[in-house]
């Protein structure tokens, strides 16, 4: 959650920061309404206040005089009644601020690039060279329908649209993808964790899904429960409010997950095939440090992942996301595209961002620090989507025959 005593303390200068994550004038408008209106009521508690302690100390007077003090006991409690009123009314845009406060995004870092969309993202460095064929390279779902790897159909009777069944080869590569990543993590020094793939919305508010969020959530009927978007969720809220004797070093974790989206936003984007789907695999990976530590731990995560991608032979860039491209939660985010031969294009197949504390704040995750409890700064990315690098290992290593190559960092999985 955004820092309300810092948009209190700054709001000029931070206004245009939001601005350029698309917050809407009129929301900050609102919100600097509500505060001007907050700290008016705020202040007439406090003078309310300061009247009673005033009022309190000649009464103390009066009566060690033994002097009247039945009109002085009148106004203390009138002026008693006027602060419970007032503390209501304070109370009341408290918790509006607070509630408007979780819709607002994390304010991007300094060094992020202005934009309005991916167009205007930076490309900070490519790794390996695509691949060239002799032949016209095809499409992931094109090959996978003529090998019998994805069967689309079956996925539709089972579930719904943005379904599938991996068959064969693919799901053998699936299953040897995830233990690949998971191996490579673990050697990265990130521990592995299992988790539930259920979620309550405490936990969901703590890494900022909810309440934005809520219509691409699939949730449980009649409980307090959500699948899982992203293992991003339940790792980060394995500290939920908790406090961190000690973080000398960060805390890295990895974990294996499917994950689950309605994808409410996307629109007629990538009905083909399985680029966007309701659920798929990921392995994530996420980190907890001290505030000094969070922009080197991002650069280490985007290296563990870049350097997967290198042992799968995969050509990728990556890319710094400009305001108007950044997700909610994050104040940077750097993203890996991997190279499709069959589309001619780099598509995202990680996002590794830095929340700094906007998280910490939402889940209340600090660390001891001396003898003050400062929060944290959390950082999540994937390693990698699963069913996308099985796309870009079945588009990257595809014959003319229409046969499917496999990585040798994946032979021993296989």
């Amino acid at each position: 959650m955004i820092d309300l005593r810092l948009l209190e303390r700054d709001f000029d200068s931070l206004a245009p920061r939001l601005q350029s994550k698309g917050v809407s004038d009129q929301l900050l408008t609102q919100l600097k309404e509500l505060f001007e209106r907050y700290k008016e009521e705020k202040r007439h508690l406090e003078e309310l206040q300061s009247i009673q302690n005033r009022l309190s100390k000649e009464l103390g007077l009066l009566k060690r005089k033994g002097e009247e003090i039945g009109p002085l006991r009148a106004q203390l409690e009138a002026n008693k009644a006027k602060i419970a009123k007032a503390q209501e009314v304070v109370r009341a845009l408290e918790k509006q601020l607070h509630e408007l406060a979780l819709t607002i995004p994390n304010p991007p870092d300094p060094d992020v690039p202005l934009g309005t969309g991916e167009e205007e993202n930076l490309i900070l460095e490519e790794v390996l060279e695509p691949p060239r064929f002799s032949f016209k390279p095809k499409e992931h779902w094109e090959l996978g329908e003529a090998l019998g790897w994805l069967d689309f159909e079956r996925g539709v009777k089972i579930a719904k649209s943005r379904f599938v069944v991996l068959k064969k080869e693919a799901a053998r590569l699936e299953r040897a993808l995830i233990n690949f990543m998971l191996d490579h993590n673990r050697k990265w020094g990130f521990e592995e964790v299992w988790l539930p793939f259920l979620a309550n919305s405490t936990a969901l508010t703590g890494t900022g899904q909810l309440p934005k969020f809520q219509e691409d959530l699939f949730r449980v009927c009649d409980e307090d429960l959500f699948l899982i978007p992203t293992a991003e969720v339940p790792l980060t809220n394995l500290y939920q409010d908790e406090i961190i004797p000690d973080l000398d070093d960060p805390i890295r974790l990895t974990a294996y997950t499917p994950c689950f989206r309605k994808e409410a936003g996307s629109g007629g984007r990538d009905v083909r095939g399985i680029i966007r789907q309701h659920q798929f695999d990921k392995v994530e990976l996420v980190a907890i440090c001290r505030p000094e530590q969070s922009e080197e731990m991002l650069q280490e995560m985007v290296a563990c992942a870049s350097d997967l991608l290198v042992r799968l032979g995969l050509p990728h860039r990556k890319v710094l996301l400009c305001t108007g491209d950044l997700g909610f939660s994050a104040a940077k985010t750097i993203d890996l595209e991997v190279w499709l031969p069959g589309q001619g294009r780099y598509r995202e197949i990680s996002s590794i961002s830095n929340t700094r504390d906007f998280q910490a704040r939402r889940a209340k995750i600090r660390y001891k620090d001396g003898k003050r409890n400062r929060l944290v700064h959390t950082l999540n990315g994937s390693s990698l989507a699963v069913g996308r690098t099985l796309v870009a290992i079945m588009e990257n290593y595809q014959r003319s025959d229409g046969t499917i190559a496999i990585p040798k960092a994946l032979e021993a999985y296989m």
